[in-house]
This record gives C-alpha cells, structure tokens and sequence, in this order.
C-alpha cells in the first residue's frame, strides 16, 4: 500500500540507459538508422540533409528550397501532397536548421505503404512552381516585415551577424533578398543536396523487420545525381565591433543580447560550461533571474543559453527590459558575469544546480523519439554513447573550483559582444 506520509526515496543519477539503434548503410550511400521502442504503432522518419555550402549573392536557397520541397511535384500539386497524408492521419514537416535541413514525416506503421512514396517523390521530384514561389516571396516579405519590427528578433539578427558575419550562421536575410529567388537556382540546389549520399534516414518507434525492409526498400533505389553535393561551409567571420546599439525613440521595452562564440559538443569543457551556464542563467531559479527580476523587477524574464553547431558554438544572455532601466540592466548583468569569475559558487547553489541538470536530462527521454533526439546529437557532433556518462559524471563532480576557471576562460566580458534594440 502506498504511504503517502514516508516520502520517495532520493536516487542519484549513475548512468542514462538510451535505446541504440540499428544502422544499415544502403548502396546508394544513405545511412539509414533505426530506434525500435514503444507500443504504439506511430514511426517518426526524418530525411536529414547536410545543406549545402553557403552562397553570400544567393542566402535564401537552403532554407527556401527546404521549405518549398511540399509546394508540388510533377505528379502532386501541394494540395494532393497534404490529402494524400492527411487521409491517412499522418503529419509531415519540413525543418531548417543551421548545419542541416529535414523533411519529418509521423505516420501509423500500417500506413507506410501509402505515406513512403510521397516523401520519396518529393525528395526526387520537387519542382518548386513559380505561382507557390511567388507566393513564398510575398509571405515571407511580408512576416520578415512584421518581425523586424520587434526588439528581440533585430537584436538576434545583430548578435548571430556579428558573431559569425557572412556565412550560413550569421545569416540575416532583408525583404529584397526574396526577390533574387528563382526557380532555376533552387531546382539546381535541390539536385545536389537533395541526394541520398548526403542523407541520413533515421526511423524511430515500434519497428519489426517488415516496417525496417519496406522503409529501406523504398529508398534504396534513389539514385545519385552525377554533381556531388558541397556540404563545406565558409570560414566564420567574427566581427571587430562589439557592441551594436539599434535605437528606437518610441520603444516602451529595449532588448538586450550579450555573449560570445565558445565552444561545440565535441569539445571536452562542453558539459561543464552547461553547468556554468545553468547557474547563470539556464533554468528559472538562475542567478540572472533572481536579480534581474526577482530583485529589480526589470523583466519578465531572462535567461543564458549555449548552441552547439557544426563549426562553432556560443554563450549567449538574452531578454528585454523597460527601456528606462536598460542601462542599469546591462550593469546587474556583467555584475553577475563578473561573480562568477571573482567568487566560488556556493556548495548548496552547485548542489540545486546538479539536481536540476540530471533530472531535466531523465525527464527529457520520455519517449523513443527523444532518444533519437540524443543520437543525432552524438551523431552529427561526431561522438559515441560514452558522450552521456561523461556528461553525468561532469555534472556530478565538477567543482566549485573548476567552474570559476571556466568563467575566467569563457566569460571574459571584453570578448563578449553587446548588442541592444531600444533605448540605451
């Protein structure tokens, strides 16, 4: 019988069991993996492309050919693509990101007969019709329009411009950009990412033998195109200016983004600056928001974060403020940033800050889609299962010591870039 006066007994964290998945590589160079897990019988697939090297006369073609992949094919216009997965209650998605771009289909298993040979027409197929391109176009001037119009989104421009400049990071695209797509160059584009070399194929849920052989089946006649895709990137561009100041007389709210390029997955000091970062900003109980709010009630809310990327990584802090108290913001914010370099943090903080780590880790893998979730982040950072019982142990026994060598090396607020949209 359930006692609910004795209370749980507390269990650290020693180990994160993940489910591992199969891999078959298929002759056409498509690295296909599988996580089979769960009792309901829904499948997520992701098509996961490296995208592909950025041109600075051209910045739109990776993220507009990855969102017009659905717009038509020369079988399906758009709307036969949307009814031929909705009647089979399935959902697909299309997915832009910095290092690579996706196309996401969740589907019932009994179902994939029908569903697999729409995403593989459309991955073969596309031909991006320029009435939904001019359409495309007009909707994305249009929302380009309406978001630089708010602080945060200009200060997020300003910051990844001027931490990365020219390249596919720093990528701040303005309304005429649209304009200079056409059809030609994004047909072009497709053929060369779009090919199964440069694809990873990564199925999860409950899977037995039939669903894995019908999935690579499908697929394992895809063929090449004779142009290889470029998949390199150019070098990062780190601006010599640091601090960016956008006014806007009227603003009631100034946003403020402060932070530097640091490091990625792979390197060995990652998991403890997430520590670091954690006890400055990461979670609602942080040091930024029991000052910055709690205390000077200058915000809803602020937060720090880390980016993991291919070629690079950052550390930033973020939030908007009352514009008449940007200023003084700005100052409780180094202030924090500068304790953590000059003052050990305390073992009951450390201890809270470990607790929390470890338990959103646990509460993150809630199904197979989320253990997928953590492969790819292994995968595409190049590193092995081993990844997460270091990550554990670092987060367990990392020092109070340590983390203030971490501060001198990664928070050093003359190498931090300073940007604000508002009033300063």
């Amino acid at each position: 019988m359930l006692q609910r006066k004795i209370a749980p007994e507390f269990k650290t964290v020693d180990h994160v069991n993940l489910v591992r998945p199969s891999h078959q590589k298929l002759a056409n160079g498509c690295n296909v993996f599988c996580l089979s897990s769960g009792d309901a019988d829904l499948v997520r697939i992701e098509w996961i492309f490296g995208n592909q090297r950025f041109n600075p006369q051209k910045p739109l073609l990776n993220m507009a050919v990855n969102t017009m992949l659905t717009e038509g094919t020369h079988t399906l216009i758009s709307s036969q693509i949307a009814d031929k997965i909705d009647f089979y209650g399935a959902f697909l998605q299309v997915e832009y990101g910095h290092d690579h771009s996706e196309v996401v289909l969740y589907s019932l298993t009994k179902h994939l007969p029908h569903t697999l040979p729409v995403i593989l027409d459309i991955l073969t197929d596309s031909i991006f019709p320029e009435k939904e391109l001019e359409t495309y176009k007009r909707n994305q001037q249009q929302k380009l329009q309406v978001s630089l119009q708010k602080n945060d989104y200009v200060a997020r421009r300003v910051f990844n411009k001027a931490l990365y400049g020219d390249t596919l990071y720093g990528l701040s695209a303005e309304p005429h950009d649209y304009n200079s797509l056409n059809r030609e160059d994004m047909l072009a584009h497709f053929k060369q990412m779009y090919q199964p070399c440069n694809c990873t194929l990564l199925v999860a849920g409950k899977i037995n033998s039939e669903t894995f052989d019908l999935v690579t089946d499908t697929f394992k006649n895809w063929t090449n195109a004779a142009v290889q895709p470029d998949t390199s990137q150019p070098p990062l561009q780190h601006s010599q200016e640091h601090f960016y100041f956008t006014e806007k007389p009227d603003a009631l709210q100034s946003a403020i983004r402060m932070g530097r390029t640091t490091i990625n997955r792979a390197h060995p000091d990652f998991p403890a600056l997430q520590v670091l970062n954690t006890v400055l900003g990461g979670y609602f109980g942080s040091r930024l928001m029991a000052n910055i709010r709690e205390d000077k009630g200058y915000t809803y809310g602020i937060g720090s974060g880390m980016t993991s990327l291919k070629h690079s990584g950052a550390l930033f802090i973020a939030t908007e403020v009352g514009a008449d108290v940007c200023k003084a913001a700005v100052t409780e914010i180094e202030e924090e940033v500068n304790l953590l370099r000059t003052q050990l943090v305390p073992d009951a903080e450390l201890s809270l800050v470990r607790n929390f780590m470890l338990g959103s880790l646990l509460g993150s893998l809630e199904n197979v889609f989320s253990h997928a979730d953590k492969f790819k982040n292994l995968y595409f950072s190049g590193m092995d299962y081993d990844y997460y019982d270091f990550y554990v142990d670092t987060v367990k026994t990392v020092t109070a010591g340590q983390l203030q060598q971490l501060a001198l090396r990664y928070l050093n607020l003359d190498e931090f870039y300073k940007v604000i949209v508002g009033k300063y």
